[in-house]
């Protein structure tokens, strides 16, 4: 056996890594986040250009639990959706949850959760994992998740991956940590906006994002008609499913990056 391969066998996220079309997907969302970085508005404007990206994210991923709401209404302050005010306050902590991340994703998620579902479920149930017989909100319509031993178990695992700080490229850990969150669903609710912000998150900890310039979120929005899909697919563990979730969340980090490539020609127009 080559050291490369017993590499490979030692360490699932880069096996994940190597899985045919991810390497091309990683590098041409990588050139296009390093193109957004370079953005000479950046050096006057990078709060305004974060901010942005922040409430464009966090509409975006309260209406793929459902919610209508527009950034207008936002902007307003005009909200009264639990989904939106749950994904304004994630995304208004995540920058504090870098340090904590990679330390204690545990206590990271519970926070998250806690954030995301204030206003939801009852005060008791906020950042605990779900009990049995608790009900699991499914607005995606994933089907069935794992009892919640079961769900713990795979939450170690995920915990175990996070620890080991594979050398694997940010965006095919991102990917595996959003995947994992939506197929485990470990709180019952909310779990959607805990996972894109988990996501998000990862790309800032792991340096592909460090000032949170990209909507990830949104680009899940924008590319809504595949995210179902693709999701089912990694839940179902094959290669192929797999390989296919990672290039899927590459692409929806491009349209994020895309997005905020838009702002930041908005205002250097002014």
């Amino acid at each position: 056996m080559s050291e490369s391969t017993s590499a490979s066998l030692s360490d699932p996220l880069k096996r994940i890594a190597e899985l045919p079309g991810v390497a091309d997907a990683v590098a041409e969302t990588r050139a296009l986040v390093d193109r957004l970085l370079g953005h000479r508005i950046l050096r006057r404007r990078s709060s305004d250009v974060s901010m942005e990206s922040s409430l464009r994210g966090a509409c975006a991923s309260a209406a793929l639990e459902g919610a209508e709401v527009s950034m207008d209404e936002i902007r307003a302050g005009h909200v009264y959706d639990t989904r939106i005010k749950g994904a304004l306050r994630v995304s208004g902590e995540l920058g504090s949850l870098v340090d904590t991340w990679p330390k204690a994703p545990r206590q990271a998620l519970a926070r998250l959760h806690t954030l995301a579902a204030a206003d939801a479920v009852a005060e008791e149930a906020l950042g605990r994992p779900r009990l049995p017989g608790e009900r699991v909100e499914d607005p995606m319509e994933l089907g069935r998740v794992p009892d919640p031993q079961a769900a713990l178990a795979r939450m170690e695992g995920l915990y175990s991956l996070l620890g080991a700080r594979s050398s694997v490229p940010a965006l095919v850990t991102s990917a595996l940590v959003h995947g994992e969150l939506m197929a485990v669903r470990p709180f019952g609710w909310g779990d959607g906006l805990v996972a894109r912000a988990a996501e998000r998150l990862t790309l800032v900890e792991r340096g592909l994002d460090p000032k949170s310039l990209v909507p990830s979120e949104l680009g899940h929005q924008v590319l809504r008609d595949e995210y179902g899909p693709a999701l089912r697919g990694y839940m179902a563990g094959t290669p192929e499913g797999v390989a296919e979730w990672v290039v899927y969340c590459c692409r929806a980090v491009r349209a994020g990056a895309q997005d905020s490539l838009a702002t930041c020609e908005a205002l250097k127009r002014g």
